[in-house]
């Protein structure tokens, strides 16, 4: 796949404020689980480098193998505890907006694993993933071989 444009080169500014959106959910939300979330958003969406690059950044921060495969059937995996589940549910609903809103069976049991601040830091990380996802896609940004 070739590129269609170097949004680095073309935008440095645009892509600084999105660096610092990431920065700033590296810093707030636990890496673990910001590293399965940013994997599963972007498998949803097709991104082959943010799969690539997160999936390397899982590893680096301790996701085991077997987890990052199990990231794409989470919800049968029992490799995921409550507040995984919960936040990949979010993801997901927060995702996949095209046709609905995000449900309050699934908004709800955040409440109870999350505090209010969380709530809204994961909210921040599943947006920003997604708008990273869609500019890479847009401009053809493969995964390195």
């Amino acid at each position: 796949m070739t590129q269609r444009l170097d949004y680095r080169a073309l935008s440095p500014e645009g892509i600084k404020g999105l660096f610092a959106g990431h920065a700033h959910m590296a810093a707030t939300v636990p890496r673990p689980l910001l590293d399965i979330l940013w994997v599963r958003i972007s498998q949803i969406n097709g991104c082959a480098y943010c799969v690539d690059q997160h999936s390397r950044e899982a590893k680096e921060h301790g996701a085991s193998d077997r987890k990052l495969h199990h990231v794409a059937i989470w919800w049968e995996s029992p490799l995921f505890d409550e507040k995984e589940r919960a936040a990949l549910a979010y993801a997901e609903a927060v995702t996949r907006l095209e046709h609905q809103r995000v449900p309050d069976a699934v908004f709800e049991p955040l409440k109870g694993l999350f505090d209010d601040r969380m709530i809204v830091e994961l909210t921040i990380a599943i947006a920003t993933m997604n708008a990273w996802n869609r500019l890479a896609i847009a401009m053809k940004k493969g995964a390195p071989a």
